[in-house]
């Protein structure tokens, strides 16, 4: 996408916004450009996930209000200490995948953010699925000094923020799914990826990338599991900028703890919003499967399983948790 057309997009969704309807002739004349033109950015920005009436004589209208990322409004919810770099980006393949190409250049806490994703990660390179302004995708740059070995258990504690975050921002009934996943009333609400580069025993890079449903669209089919979002869980529902700049805050200072500390000021808050715990689940491990009762975690953040062998701590890597 042009620099040209994207600002374009992002001016004809500014006009869009107050959800009433503007006639392509109008848009045309604000804008500079033609009714074509305006036709065609209305079809890509519907590619992207928005629902937008199109209805002859009237023109065209957002199905719902739309809150776009402004960053003075999320800085407003941050500490006047918090220095650290925040960009908010219009649409761009994947937000972990910006940080990572410039994570040579920049400080702990840059974060960034987008309004939509082409190209967006879940784990074990699963999509993610990402409609414009209809979730937050959102990355932050971390550096550990101490390398690989002092990271184990950052998913979880970064599962702890956002809790805290949400539970800030009013949103209560929150769980977590080892070992990166949100849940509320079962369903999956945001998931955590973390990427890390870097040589054994020296500094390493992480990405800590976040995405978490905020008011998705009604239509939407390609999710393959039960999902949920913020806008069955709040009313009303929380300004997306607030959202933001509470889970940066919160993230800040989670991973600035975890740096001196590790896992355990973490451990028991997680243990508290397990999903799982003492339930009957499975551990699918590559093409094995191993079924027992969920006992939580241990102090490395290992998820623990108890079988008629006793109880047995399995690490990260490509283990995936079901319910029996």
């Amino acid at each position: 996408m042009s620099k040209s057309s994207e600002l374009i997009r992002g001016n004809l969704l500014s006009i869009l916004a107050d959800n009433t309807f503007h006639s392509g002739e109008t848009l045309g004349a604000r804008l500079g450009i033609s009714r074509a033109a305006i036709s065609n950015h209305i079809k890509v920005l519907s590619s992207l996930g928005l629902d937008i009436f199109s209805v002859t004589g009237k023109g065209y209208s957002l199905a719902q209000p739309l809150t776009l990322l402004e960053t003075h409004k999320i800085r407003e919810q941050l500490a006047s200490t918090h220095t650290a770099d925040i960009e908010v980006l219009n649409v761009i393949g994947s937000t972990n995948q910006y940080l990572k190409d410039k994570s040579i250049d920049i400080n702990n806490g840059h974060t960034c953010l987008a309004e939509a994703q082409t190209a967006g990660r879940g784990r074990h390179g699963r999509k993610w699925v990402s409609p414009y302004a209809a979730s937050l995708y959102l990355s932050m740059h971390w550096s550990f000094a101490g390398g690989y070995s002092v990271l184990g258990g950052l998913s979880l504690a970064v599962g702890v923020a956002i809790v805290e975050a949400l539970n800030q921002c009013g949103v209560q009934g929150l769980q977590l799914k080892w070992p990166n996943d949100i849940y509320a009333q079962g369903k999956k609400l945001a998931g955590v990826l973390i990427e890390v580069e870097g040589q054994i025993g020296s500094e390493c890079q992480a990405i800590i990338g976040i995405g978490l449903n905020v008011a998705l669209p009604k239509n939407i089919q390609e999710i393959g599991q039960p999902w949920i979002d913020l806008s069955h869980l709040s009313d009303p529902l929380i300004d997306r900028n607030i959202l933001a700049g509470t889970l940066i805050s919160e993230l800040t200072n989670t991973l600035s703890l975890f740096e001196s500390s590790g896992l355990e000021p973490f451990i028991n808050k997680w243990r508290e919003l397990d999903i799982y715990a003492n339930q009957a689940i499975k551990l699918v491990i590559g093409q094995n499967t191993v079924s027992g009762i969920g006992r939580g975690i241990d102090t490395s953040g290992a998820i623990l399983l108890e079988t008629q062998q006793g109880i047995k701590a399995y690490h990260g890597g490509e283990i995936s948790v079901r319910a029996i």
